[in-house]
């Protein structure tokens, strides 16, 4: 097994934690380590320090906004995301993106800014932050930026810098749907809704090269009509190439099934309005 040399340091607070980043090209940033610790052991990743922000009172917890949005920082676990009542009630796609994630001890030790931070398709959280309309917050050498959930899967973080929080407008009337693979538990594809006066936003990842918000699809269903035939001939529209064939599946199937987890999802979300 390989184990990569790094140094590893726990700063007492972001402040310092930036500083760090700063000061030493290749730092990363360590919370849960679900993915990074992983990555170091293959040799796929290397890094010569390790900021360890998992303790930052600051980075936990979920709080209320003065502008009445949820506040998620980005080292609250899973496992608390998915418990929090007043994101089960109020980010239902959210709290189910997070419990579709690993096992208990994946979702004990992962974080929310750590899953939303992995890049690709292989987390779940991205695709329910876009259809939340959630906005991720990072701080980095150019200060303190919001920015759209869809824009940040794009994009990832950029180096030097930490993903303190997660903020999530209220929208009771959302849910997530996913298919797993059995041995790495990564979405083969996973779809996450939002319905209501707010209107109707659709994202997937694990079929497609990233997580991203289907804006076709959602133009398609705009009369209400959430059918499973309807959703899947709005699904048929969509270009092929958009669906990344992969492990056994072509694009043809991965299209239909996203279609048919977006149907599930939406019915689901209809039932909570």
């Amino acid at each position: 097994m390989i184990l990569t040399d790094f140094d590893y340091v726990r700063p007492a607070d972001l402040a310092e934690a930036l500083e760090l980043l700063a000061g030493t090209p290749g730092a990363r940033v360590l919370a849960g380590g679900q993915s990074l610790i992983a990555d170091l052991r293959t040799g796929e990743t290397t890094a010569p320090l390790l900021v360890d922000v998992r303790r930052l009172a600051e980075l936990r917890g979920v709080r209320r906004t003065e502008g009445g949005h949820l506040r998620i920082g980005s080292a609250t676990t899973l496992a608390e995301l998915a418990s929090d009542r007043r994101v089960l009630d109020e980010a239902p796609a959210l709290a189910a993106a997070a419990r579709a994630n690993g096992d208990p001890q994946v979702r004990n030790l992962g974080t929310v800014g750590g899953n939303l931070s992995a890049g690709g398709r292989a987390t779940d959280l991205p695709a329910a932050a876009i259809a939340t309309d959630a906005r991720v917050l990072v701080a980095g050498p150019g200060g303190r930026r919001s920015v759209p959930a869809e824009e940040f899967a794009a994009q990832g973080v950029p180096a030097g810098s930490v993903v303190t929080a997660l903020t999530v407008p209220p929208a009771r009337a959302g849910a997530f749907e996913k298919t797993a693979d059995r041995a790495t538990r990564y979405p083969v594809c996973a779809a996450a809704v939002r319905v209501g006066p707010a209107g109707l936003r659709i994202a997937v990842t694990g079929a497609t090269v990233r997580p991203v918000r289907l804006r076709g699809v959602e133009d398609r269903l705009r009369d209400g009509s959430f059918s499973t035939e309807a959703v899947l001939a709005a699904f048929r529209a969509e270009p092929r190439t958009l669906f990344v064939p992969g492990r056994g599946n072509s694009a043809e199937y991965l299209g239909h099934l996203a279609g048919v987890l977006t149907a599930r999802a939406l019915a689901r979300a209809v039932a909570l309005e």
